[in-house]
């Protein structure tokens, strides 16, 4: 074998092993070897590599480290071939018997076969073969999220080939040689279930029946702890069966007998809670969403989602409906703790569903690998059952979404401190704190007369606490372990303490004093440190900030807070990156309020807004020309807050720090700060556009609209117009856009400010023209052209673009060409990569109306790599999609359908609506060239319903096209009546598309398939081009 991934990581040189010193290639060819002769795709490696924050460089950077991880195979006498490069990634390429988890799997499945033909010996021989190629923990040493995933599913088919061996073994009469490994596996796995019931057996059948039933009890302890599980049906039955020393349960020595029966599912739910109290009004609302008799239920699954905050009892609530309507759901309950906020790494998809479907009895050999194929056992699986899962403690809509029934007989019961607002057709219930008679009850449930005696106290303990339920549990469970305590006694004690218990006593069930005691061992400068994080937003922060908070140097800000994370009052989730605690920034907040006096706290706020704007300022330079960014530099004399080296530093920095820099804009607003924030929204507001933030840029220039008005500064107010205008252009809100845009016109001209004008004239061109209004487009840009002569060549728009897109949409390609060259060629005189990408995406999509392919494609996919390198996601998204109508022309179409729905992905979440009419149309009509007509039908119908929202008629009307060449091959009438529409549409436009209809309606009234042109509307992916992207 050559490689080796089932332990360490090893390359086999001749008879030698060895590995890879470098980090990353290790990590890249160890993501490959997890998945043999299969395209892996560059977002999973960049994924394995740099985890959620990959550089906006990443696929050059895989690129390059693919090409070290060749070099370095290639002098260890690997040839380069091995490692073979796809349009949608790369792929290991290896023979069966090179890799050791493809041998391990053939053996595995060459022993389940002998054993199902009843050649046991056989069996055990090739399971004990495939056991033996483990040298220890797969891919051990490798520290990426991405391998260990994928590490983990190896371990499971690892422990399930152990399991199955021993069950052979036991076959055999082996229960004594076993015992011994039983012992240590049962140690290492206590929560397995099988490998529990295998060391049963085997003491059993040793004549150790009260060893037996100890190793049971054992098994009990360690599932209600770890797992808040029940042992299951079969280890239930074993376990009665060694009790009535049932003599069956000895086996033969010898008996051979034929695969073993598939297990039902698990009735696994948690023990309700005892002492389960109030509620009442949110068990009523759930269970009227409940059908009494589940198969006369509606026709999709009742899902419904209970969120809150930490402590408010979502699980308990969750499992106390589960048992209450268990009875309607016989087929199977279950439960999985997904662990989206605990102190691990929230389950993955694929993980929580082998935990599911093995509670539904599904054998591991039954169990795919790969996640999809996962989901449709999962869905079949439960599609006629009346089934019950409560899926708890999610992180996310989407670690839930791949786990959600599919049955109509279903009903899942999800928890998590989020909401989940990415889940269509679902219930959501929004749990607050108890009200404070139900407050009360809970607490007399739980520490009875005590509180009862002293009604008045105990009143006062429920407010201290918030009214929180886990609050008030530890309230009560101190009275109850602390007989000579009244509950008057702990009113005072939480009276007296700095921030009440439910503040600092949800999270890990802590009490005020660990808090406090962490914090009065600090020195003053950690003390004084600590407090003022409180007054910076509760997102994680780096040391520069720190510094600025606290007028000190970074160096000393940094020896602070690795003291603070040394005392755990702060977290260092990554390198060089530092957070509180949601309970501990509110602690920090509040000792502030106390401790510092209101003129430090105003000092030190407008440090903090003084940083940010500087920073912000320092990293979007590296973005757009500084002619733009007049006043937005620091103070002579003060130097660079963050010291740049290059643009993929800058937007590293703005990528972790976009939330902090958003709530100061609200800061600033709050505290009336109005000159700050038309700063901070100015600065912001390219990187903003550029990587789809298009909430966070309205809301930002909705408030710096409102300060520029309060300063009444009307260049300020000019320039929020047209920036806010930015946004709504994103989400199709053409009336608000030229309303905007119209009012930043008129307060330049009075300013007399030329630049501005052209401008703003060049953004109205780009409305009017997704509008189809082509005319008052070029009007438009002419007079922003006339304008050029007097303000020079730097205009913020790019007017020869803006032209050329108007000719090419009309048809008028070779006019279109000539705008857009010279648009490039200003680019490049100008050095602007930025402009060069969006110039080259132009001429790309010109090429492709004329059926220049070939050039097509090599433009569209240089401008995809300089538009992924500035980081303009939407603008990627774009010219992906005309880069797979390119590829549908030549034939490509699997390479077509993969990078458009990739397009369709980024331009969604980027969130412009318009941009997605586009994909979506583009999308449409490649899967109807490849035949698959249903899916295009319901695409183009989509995007039919998208261009209503935004008032986009020629996507509308190429929607309509596109629908009756979908329609055409099965229903010629409804095929009509759509390019009826869409001739109307594209002659009210002028658009040469027109004569296209007109020839597919000619051919279907004479009954000829209609003829689909090439080099025009078969390709064209819209008219999104030559604006801003």
């Amino acid at each position: 074998m050559r490689f080796g991934i089932l332990g360490p990581l090893r390359i086999r040189v001749g008879e030698t092993d060895t590995t890879l010193a470098a980090g990353r290639e290790r990590t890249v060819l160890a993501v490959l070897l997890l998945y043999p002769n299969e395209v892996v795709p560059v977002e999973r490696l960049a994924d394995a590599v740099w985890g959620s924050a990959p550089p906006s460089t990443m696929r050059a950077q895989v690129h390059s480290c693919v090409s070290r991880l060749r070099r370095a195979l290639r002098e260890k006498g690997i040839e380069d071939k091995v490692i073979a490069t796809d349009p949608a990634g790369y792929v290991v390429r290896v023979d069966a018997d090179d890799l050791d988890s493809l041998v391990f799997a053939r053996r595995v499945a060459e022993g389940r076969e002998a054993a199902a033909a009843g050649r046991l010996e056989e069996a055990r021989a090739q399971l004990r073969a495939a056991l033996a190629l483990w040298r220890g923990p797969a891919l051990a040493g490798i520290g990426s999220r991405q391998v260990e995933i994928g590490a983990s599913g190896l371990e499971e088919q690892h422990s399930t080939a152990v399991e199955d061996c021993v069950d052979l073994e036991l076959r055999l009469g082996l229960a004594q040689e076993l015992l011994g490994e039983l012992t240590d596996l049962v140690e290492r796995f206590p929560v397995r279930e099988r490998l529990r019931g295998q060391l049963m057996i085997a003491l059993y059948r040793a004549g150790r029946q009260a060893d037996a039933l100890a190793v049971y009890r054992q098994g009990r302890e360690a599932l209600a702890e770890e797992l808040g599980l029940e042992p299951g049906p079969h280890l239930e039955e074993l376990h009665r069966r060694i009790l009535n020393r049932d003599p069956d349960l000895l086996g033969a020595p010898r008996e051979q007998p034929g695969p073993a029966a598939r297990p039902a599912p698990r009735h696994g739910l948690p023990r309700d809670v005892v002492d389960f109290t109030g509620r009442d009004e949110w068990i009523a609302r759930l269970l009227s969403l409940v059908p009494a008799d589940p198969s006369d239920g509606p026709a999709t699954p009742v899902i419904q989602v209970i969120d809150g905050m930490a402590g408010t009892g979502k699980t308990s609530l969750a499992v106390h409906v589960a048992h209450l309507v268990a009875e309607r759901y016989p087929d199977a309950q279950l439960y999985i703790d997904l662990h989206g906020h605990s102190d691990r790494a929230p389950t993955a998809p694929v993980a929580a569903l082998d935990v599911l479907l093995r509670q539904l009895g599904i054998p591991a050999e039954g169990i795919p690998e790969r996640l999809d194929e996962r989901m449709t056992v999962w869905r079949t699986e439960l599609a006629s059952r009346r089934a019950l899962v409560v899926l708890d403690n999610a992180a996310d809509s989407a670690q839930v979404l791949p786990l959600l029934p599919g049955g109509a007989r279903a009903l899942a019961l999800v928890t998590s401190r989020r909401r989940l607002s990415g889940l269509d057709g679902v219930h959501h219930f929004s749990l607050d704190v108890l009200d404070p008679v139900e407050a009360m009850r809970l607490l007399v449930r739980v520490a009875g007369d005590r509180v009862e005696a002293n009604p008045a106290a105990a009143a006062q303990v429920a407010r201290l606490c918030g009214y929180l339920p886990l609050a008030l549990r530890l309230a009560a469970a101190r009275l109850v372990h602390r007989r000579s305590w009244t509950a008057a006694d702990l009113a005072d004690r939480l009276r007296r303490t700095r921030i009440p218990l439910a503040e600092l006593a949800v999270e890990g069930r802590t009490v005020s004093a660990a808090f406090a005691l962490s914090y009065q061992h600090l020195d003053e400068t950690g003390r004084r440190v600590f407090r003022l994080l409180g007054l910076h937003p509760p997102n994680s922060f780096d040391a520069r900030a720190v510094a600025a908070l606290a007028h000190i140097d970074p160096d000393a800000a940094q020896d602070v807070l690795e003291d603070l994370v040394d005392a755990h009052l702060v977290e260092a989730p990554t390198a060089h990156r530092y957070r509180l605690h949601d309970l501990l920034h509110e602690y920090a907040r509040e000792l502030s309020a106390a401790d510092d006096l209101a003129a430090e706290r105003h000092d030190v706020t407008t440090r903090m807004l003084d940083h940010y704007l500087y920073a912000t300022a320092e990293a979007t330079a590296f973005l757009e020309s500084a002619h733009l960014r007049e006043g937005l530099d620091p103070p002579d004399g003060t130097r660079r807050v963050l010291e740049l080296a290059d643009q993929a530093e800058a937007l590293a920095w703005l990528e972790h720090e976009l939330a902090n820099v958003v709530t100061c804009i609200r800061v600033a607003a709050e505290l009336g700060r109005s000159r700050v924030v038309c700063k901070l929204a100015r600065a912001l507001w390219v990187y903003l556009w550029r990587h789809g933030y298009t909430a966070e840029l309205i809301e930002t220039y909705e408030l710096a609209l409102a300060a520029a008005r309060q300063l009444d500064d009307e260049a300020a107010i000019a320039s929020a117009h047209n920036y806010v205008a930015s946004g709504y252009f994103r989400q199709g809100r053409w009336a608000d856009v030229v309303t905007h845009l119209q009012q930043a016109l008129e307060a330049r001209r009075r300013l007399d400010d030329k630049l501005g004008q052209a401008s703003t004239l060049g953004n109205l061109a780009s409305v009017y023209r997704r509008l189809g209004r082509y005319a008052e487009a070029v009007e438009h840009i002419q007079q922003q052209l006339a304008l050029a002569g007097e303000v020079g060549p730097d205009l913020p728009s790019r007017p020869l673009a803006n032209l050329g897109s108007v000719y090419m949409v009309l048809g008028r390609y070779e006019e279109a060409l000539e705008q857009h060259r010279q648009d490039l060629a200003a680019s490049r005189r100008t050095g602007s990569r930025y402009g060069e990408g969006l110039a080259l995406g132009d001429l790309g999509v010109v090429h492709l109306r004329l059926g220049h392919l070939t050039v097509a494609v090599a433009l569209l996919k240089r401008a995809v790599q300089l538009k992924s390198e500035q980081g303009n996601r939407y603008g990627s998204a774009e010219t992906l999609s005309d880069l797979g109508s390119a590829y549908r022309g030549l034939g490509r179409q699997a390479e077509a359908i993969a990078v458009q729905r990739q397009a369709l992905a980024e331009m969604r979440a980027v969130g412009d609506l318009a941009g997605e009419c586009q994909v979506l149309n583009d999308l449409a009509t490649t899967l109807t060239a490849a035949g698959a007509t249903a899916e295009a039908r319901e695409l183009h119908g989509l995007a039919l319903a998208r261009t209503e929202d935004v008032v986009d008629r020629y996507e509308r009307a190429r929607a309509h096209d596109g629908l009756g060449a979908a329609w055409e091959g099965t229903d010629p009438v409804r095929a009509r009546e759509h390019w009826e529409i869409a001739l109307a549409l594209f002659t009210e436009l002028g658009v040469p598309e027109r004569a296209d209809v007109e020839r597919r309606l000619a051919d279907l009234g004479a009954g000829r398939r209609a003829a689909r042109p090439l080099m025009i509307t078969e390709f064209f992916p819209g008219q999104g081009t030559g604006k801003t992207s």
